[in-house]
């Protein structure tokens, strides 16, 4: 069987069923995830094959996450920032429905950071909501800024330091190659091809990005300077960037993060900055669904 369906143990009954189609190591995919299960909705999810992605065939777009939403409409969501800005707004707005707000974030040519033309979800990081809404649910203008600000530096910055950093070194690579294979959806002969082929055209890749973006020799250095960063906007004087409550933004860096897990990097990154407390706290969040509480 080549997509292996599992179902999430969670809490809650919104009376849709939610399909979560991914690569279990992607952080994007990840970043959804933590949305789900910080919210406590329960969803099943469908591992796709890399290679062949017969699992997402019936799809236009061909990439993940891809989240099925079926209820009294079925909705497609595509792209990890889409997916959780739709679906906060409406879960704090009930009046509309998912169909509504999907509109709000429409797929517009763009120019990405390699200077390639891409189409490119619009509004991606903004919740939608009304003048009373946003009071009730930022204590300021700022925070609902700040919470964008985070979320889109959790995209542009921190998830481009993941791939120089878990592929660093040929044994790196290798090592994250087995452990994505280990974790995902792959046939025999992908087993095989993917691990060794794999993991040595992302080794090169790794070294590309490396000048890309103009990291250091040593590009964990950059990592844990990123990390650090976040760190220091959070503050002593908050437990998250949301408060005594993990915000969008926290469960945007939390996911980002999460996915390295059982990696070389992310022991280092424990390790090496301010950050484990942080970590541990927003995941424990997520496993007790403390979003339920809200």
């Amino acid at each position: 069987m080549l997509a292996e369906e599992t179902l999430a143990a969670h809490t809650v009954d919104t009376g849709h069923r939610f399909t979560l189609y991914q690569y279990k190591t992607c952080p994007h995919c990840s970043k959804v995830r933590s949305f789900l299960d910080y919210y406590g909705l329960s969803y099943k999810t469908v591992e796709v094959n890399p290679v062949m992605r017969t699992e997402i065939k019936w799809s236009e777009y061909q990439e993940v996450p891809i989240l099925m939403v079926e209820g009294k409409e079925s909705v497609q969501l595509n792209e990890s920032s889409v997916i959780i800005s739709a679906m906060k707004t409406c879960m704090i707005d009930k009046e509309r429905s998912l169909s509504e707000v999907v509109e709000y974030f429409p797929r517009l040519p763009s120019t990405n950071s390699m200077g390639q033309e891409v189409m490119e979800y619009t509004n991606k990081y903004w919740v939608m909501l009304n003048e009373i809404e946003i009071t009730l649910v930022y204590p300021s203008k700022n925070a609902r800024k700040e919470e964008v600000k985070w979320r889109q530096w959790a995209d542009d910055w921190l998830l481009n330091l993941i791939k120089p950093n878990i592929y660093r070194s040929p044994a790196e690579a290798l090592a994250s190659y087995r452990h994505m294979v280990k974790q995902g959806n792959f046939g025999p002969a992908d087993n095989f091809l993917t691990t060794f082929f794999g993991a040595f055209y992302m080794f090169c890749v790794s070294k590309f990005l490396k000048v890309w973006y103009r990291l250091q020799d040593d590009v964990r250095e950059d990592l844990y300077i990123a990390v650090n960063e976040w760190i220091t906007a959070v503050g002593k004087k908050r437990k998250f960037m949301g408060g005594d409550n993990p915000n969008l933004a926290d469960l945007a860096v939390y996911g980002v993060l999460k996915a390295t897990e059982g990696l070389e990097a992310f022991e280092d990154v424990m390790d090496n900055t301010k950050v484990k407390k942080w970590y541990q706290a927003t995941e424990k969040e997520v496993k007790r669904h403390g979003g339920l509480c809200l």
